[in-house]
Parts: C-alpha cells; sequence; structure tokens
C-alpha cells in the first residue's frame, strides 16, 4: 500500500490500521512490520530520539509490500515537514496544532513541496497556481502525501471547526494523554469530560469527510473509539507490543515450569 491508496481507503468510507514506532530504528525490522495486519505506521520523532540520517535509513526500508510510512514530526513546522517528506516518508503528523496558521503552514509543505513563499501561500491561501502545468505537476509528486493534524489541546477543540476549513487535511489525530491533563483529569480516559470531547472531535471532522485517529495503548480503549467513529486506527506502540508479547509468553513458560 501507498500513500494515495491508504487516502482513497478513508476517502471511500474505510478503516486503516496502524501504530505507533518508538524504538525499532534499525532498518532491518521494518521487515518484521510487514504482514502483521498494519497498513500504516507512525515513526515518532517528537518524543522519540531519531537522528536526520537514522530517519531517511530507516525510511529506505519501506517498499510496496511494507506499511505506509508516516513520521510524527517535533513540532508543526514547515522545516521538519519538508525533512521527513524528502526522506522517503508519504505523509507527516504534525502534533499539538491549535491555530489556522499552524495547519496552513503543515499542509503547505506536505501538499506542496517544493513550493514555498509566496507560490505556496497563493496555493493554500486562495487555490491559485503559476500554471495548470504546475499545478498538474506538483499534485502528481506529491500524490502520497498525508496530512495529519494533531489536536491536543482544549484550545484546539474550541478553533476545530475553522482548523478543518484549510483544504489538504487527511486527518485528525487526538493525544489522550495531552489532551486529558489539558481537561484537568490525567490518563482518565472513562471520564464523560473526555469521551464528550474525543466524540465531538470525531463528529466534527467525520462531517467534512476527515477520519480520525485516537490513540490509545490497550484494545479495550482502542475498540470503543472504533464503535464511536475513529475510522483512521492508530494503536499501541512497538515498544508496548514486544513488552506485552514478551510478558504474555513468559508468565505461560515461568506457569508451566513451576507447575512440574
Amino acid at each position: 500500500m501507498n500513500g494515495a491508496e491508504l487516502k482513497a481507503t478513508l476517502n471511500a468510507g474505510g478503516r486503516v490500521f496502524g501504530t505507533m514506532i518508538s524504538i525499532g530504528r534499525n532498518p532491518r525490522w521494518v521487515s518484521a512490520l510487514s504482514g502483521v495486519g498494519l497498513d500504516y505506521v507512525v515513526i515518532d520523532t517528537e518524543h522519540s530520539p531519531w537522528s536526520r540520517g537514522e530517519l531517511g535509513d530507516y525510511l529506505d526500508g519501506f517498499g510496496s509490500s511494507s506499511p505506509v510510512p508516516i513520521v510524527r514530526v517535533p513540532i508543526p513546522d514547515s522545516h521538519y515537514v519538508t525533512m521527513a517528506m524528502d526522506a522517503g516518508a508519504h505523509g507527516v503528523l504534525a502534533p499539538y496544532c491549535e491555530t489556522v496558521d499552524q495547519v496552513k503552514e503543515v499542509v503547505a509543505a506536505a501538499k506542496w513541496r517544493p513550493l514555498k513563499g509566496a507560490a505556496v501561500d497563493n496555493v493554500v491561501e486562495r487555490g491559485e497556481h503559476v500554471s495548470d502545468a504546475s499545478r498538474a505537476y506538483l499534485e502528481e509528486r506529491n500524490r502520497n502525501s498525508i496530512c495529519i493534524i494533531g489536536i491536543e489541546s482544549v484550545a484546539a477543540v474550541k478553533n476545530l471547526e475553522r482548523m478543518i476549513e484549510v483544504s489538504g487535511i487527511d486527518g485528525i489525530f487526538v493525544g489522550p494523554n495531552d489532551m486529558s491533563i489539558q481537561l484537568g483529569f490525567p490518563d482518565q480516559y472513562d471520564r464523560p469530560e473526555y469521551k464528550d470531547t474525543v466524540k465531538g472531535v470525531i463528529d466534527t471532522c467525520e462531517a467534512k469527510g476527515i477520519p480520525v485517529l485516537v490513540h490509545h495503548q490497550n484494545t479495550e480503549l482502542s475498540t470503543y473509539w472504533i464503535s464511536q467513529g475513529a475510522r483512521f486506527v492508530l494503536h499501541c506502540t512497538d515498544r508496548r507490543t514486544l513488552s506485552a508479547a514478551y510478558e504474555s509468553d513468559f508468565t505461560k513458560l515461568r506457569d508451566y515450569a513451576d507447575d512440574l
């Protein structure tokens, strides 16, 4: 699958499934991600220490049979978006966006690369291209580009309707930890205030045809949000999945050995 195919599935009302990569920085790990039910992965450069070279080498490992590689950049800044896309990412997730201007900057870099300055401003603000040929060239060059905007604060929720008016957004990401802290109930995901806020984000975005990612760490919470309309399913991390698998297997082995 590539970015264009992923977007086509979502645009048709379907679901896609992915996970967050935080520790598996060796390119040889990429082959382990194929054939396990993943449509995409989000490579976390916001909270994990990836160098630019490591990211480029890792992205080189992805092929047509691999999940679609999306990079969570450190901040919603065109410089980081461009670096990720130039390195081979099929998309970016820009965390903690709160303003329309931030969204426009991210969309411009993700969707209309390599345009810069007044030229890209004209495209994002007014849909004006230098020529039909330039437009066709840029659309083809960036056809796999996926742009995900992070909504992780009360301020972002209040500004959401204006933010999603910006053309070019392919998904909205809800960060549960940050959002719950902002609501005053850290990591209390059963609180009505949290559920109502996230459900409101999903409903507002789906009304515009924009799918939502709600990134939780266990299947109970992830399945709950699928039932509430989250179609861009982002579940768990490589670190947690690896730890849980080891814990499960070795608990069974120790229990068996103790019974002998």
